[in-house]
């Protein structure tokens, strides 16, 4: 990758940020689709580790969770008999932590939809943490578990429940609290679900309804650690004007692609 000169690096991690598939983005950049995915592999993984580093000791007070649907290599329904049961193929979930203040992600997973995924995601996030925090989710039953079992007494936790019509359509919700005293007024799972919308429109691959989809998990997963490393340190927030790391003090300054893509130095 240091043949590819940094301005041809800059606009390829640009355009994967802005929502461009592999594949489009090749063509626009005119290198091969293998070079797009090699630097999306590099950058993406110097991403996760310098965030799993980073973002620690933090000073949330309001925490959302939730989970977003995706697939790998093919939908559920379509997976090959001799790849089923097997992660990465089929169904995948990316389970999501937003501070509804600073609006920092600072923690995400991507696993199944389950009890043991559900307790390593709330363990992770309960780690990064040094207050006392109050926590949302949706009804979810496996945050029941994972939550008790890592924070224990210590979190004022409710459970927004969305109550559906005969028509599947959302019709109300239920505010539940579960463990100590959340204000009310402060239940709601609207800044993580926005952030749903948000790695919908800037991942190609979460896109519905295109075959724009990870053909690898681990692939799939560098992206996602791509997206949370521009959405926390190097874009505005429009309601903060400033990025979320800012607001967090994680950071002193809005970080430019050149620092992103430094990063592959500092890990190799």
């Amino acid at each position: 990758m240091n043949k590819l000169h940094i301005s041809k690096q800059k606009q390829i991690i640009h355009l994967l940020v802005e929502g461009n598939s592999l594949r489009s983005t090749s063509r626009i950049v005119d290198v091969s689709i293998n070079t797009v995915t090699k630097l999306l592999v590099d950058v993406g993984r110097a991403c996760a580790l310098y965030q799993d580093k980073t973002l620690v000791n933090l000073n949330c007070k309001r925490i959302q969770v939730d989970e977003i649907w995706s697939f790998c290599y093919s939908k559920q329904k379509n997976t090959a008999e001799d790849k089923k049961g097997q992660f990465g193929y089929g169904d995948v979930w990316t389970w999501t932590a937003i501070c509804a203040d600073t609006k920092l992600v600072p923690s995400w997973l991507v696993a199944n939809r389950d009890v043991e995924s559900a307790n390593i995601f709330i363990s992770d996030l309960a780690d990064r943490l040094t207050n006392k925090i109050q926590l949302t989710s949706d009804g979810l039953k496996t945050y029941l578990e994972a939550i008790e079992n890592a924070f224990g007494s210590n979190i004022d936790y409710s459970m927004l429940v969305k109550i559906y019509g005969n028509s599947s359509e959302c019709i109300g919700t239920s505010k539940r609290t579960i463990a100590g005293s959340p204000n009310e007024k402060h239940v709601n799972t609207s800044f993580v679900e926005r952030q749903n919308l948000t790695m919908r429109m800037c991942m190609r691959r979460f896109t519905r309804s295109t075959n724009g989809f990870s053909k690898k998990v681990e692939n799939h997963e560098y992206a996602i650690a791509l997206h949370f490393m521009y959405y926390n340190f190097g874009r505005i927030h429009k309601t903060l004007k400033v990025t979320p790391a800012m607001e967090a003090g994680i950071t002193n300054h809005i970080w430019s692609l050149e620092e992103i893509i430094s990063l592959i130095g500092m890990i190799n």
